[in-house]
């Protein structure tokens, strides 16, 4: 039986920056894929923003990981030539009403350390947008945007640099603890093996409890549901109307129909939140967008953008995220579960790792990393 250093299930963002991390300190890493290449589910198909960190709760994983990934991103981009531009955004209140939710904002940014942000008014919002609607704003200057295919296939390189390989259609079967430490895991595919790993990582995104629960040793009770919600986004065909994003005051269920552009300056507004029956995730994924979403879009881009034309949504394409929470439940935070948690050694397991993983990539790596090593 062939003997690696760390084993890390899934190539997705989260996959590939906990590749590198290890690799970087010298552990022998092989990554499994069920799927043909790198970041083909959740990483391949969400908006490309970096994010700054306003939005979640002070102290949370989410808030620390995003304000310490952020611009460890901005910095990774720039040594490594991805495409990337600190773009900004505005965070628009439509109402008086929306006003104290939106000073809240502010100050829960404040608290989580995003210190650039500030509070204008409708002519400095109108100032850098002309066509936005709103009665104030929140500026971000620190949002950007980023080519994720273009950082996924960097940090594939560096952990390449440092002798980590990468087996595509390759799926997780099965792992078994084993006595003395380290765990023996069943690979399948066409090529089907088995490994012995003193490190498991389990960051599988969608289907990471699933992983979950076929690891011999690992308690069930530390395995939370992962339920899939779909993200639908629309094109915008035509000018595009902002040179920046725009985002609604959130809903309590996402960040609301906002608006991004792509490196291109390609307009686009989305996602929504569609939660999907459980069991979905045990099924191949239904990308398709239903063109009859666009018009609960355009009434809600219509708060902060009235001039939007009859007819110039079109459907683009869709992403599902891990989520570990009901529908009807409050948010829930990132879930990193080390040896200190669930009492095995060797192993990490990541749950509900959506947005803002991207922005905090670099830094789950490194939380990862110090897992395995306390």
């Amino acid at each position: 039986m062939e003997e690696v250093g760390a084993l890390v299930v899934g190539a997705g963002v989260i996959g590939l920056a906990c590749a590198r991390a290890l690799a970087l300190v010298g552990h022998e890493v092989v990554v499994i894929d069920a799927a043909e290449g790198i970041g083909t589910v959740t990483s391949s198909r969400n908006s490309e923003v970096i994010h700054a960190g306003l939005y979640y709760p002070t102290g949370s994983l989410k808030a620390r990981w995003c304000l310490a990934g952020r611009e460890r991103l901005y910095a990774y981009c720039a040594e490594h030539g991805v495409a990337h531009r600190r773009c900004g955004k505005l965070v628009v209140a439509t109402s008086d009403e929306e006003r104290p939710a939106l000073q809240a904002l502010h100050a829960k940014a404040m608290a989580n350390g995003v210190d650039d942000v500030r509070v204008i008014d409708i002519a400095q919002a109108r100032r850098m947008e002309p066509a936005v609607h709103a009665v104030a704003a929140l500026h971000s200057p620190s949002t950007g945007i980023i080519d994720s295919h273009g950082y996924m296939l960097a940090l594939q390189g560096d952990a390449e640099d440092r002798g980590a390989m990468f087996a595509f259609h390759a799926p997780f079967v099965a792992a078994r603890a084993v006595a003395g430490g380290g765990f023996e895991v069943k690979v399948g595919g066409t090529d089907p093996m088995r490994l012995r790993a003193r490190i498991l990582v389990n960051s599988a995104g969608l289907d990471a409890s699933r992983v979950a629960r076929r690891i011999e040793g690992l308690d069930p009770r530390h395995v939370p549901t992962t339920r899939p919600c779909k993200g639908n986004y629309f094109m915008l065909t035509g000018r595009a109307p902002f040179s920046r994003l725009l985002y609604p005051m959130p809903p309590k269920d996402g960040l609301g129909t906002h608006y991004t552009i792509d490196l291109a300056g390609q307009g686009r507004f989305g996602p929504d939140v569609q939660w999907l029956p459980d069991e979905a995730v045990d099924a191949p994924l239904d990308y398709a967008v239903d063109a009859a979403r666009a018009a609960v879009f355009a009434r809600d881009i219509r708060r902060y953008w009235p001039a939007l034309p009859e007819g110039a949504l079109q459907p683009a394409y869709s992403g599902m995220r891990p989520k570990i929470h009901a529908p009807h439940e409050a948010a829930a935070d990132f879930l990193l579960q080390g040896p200190a948690e669930h009492g095995v050694p060797g192993l990490v397991n990541l749950f509900g790792i959506e947005s803002p993983g991207l922005t905090a990539s670099l830094a789950i790596g490194d939380a990862v990393l110090a897992a395995v090593h306390d």
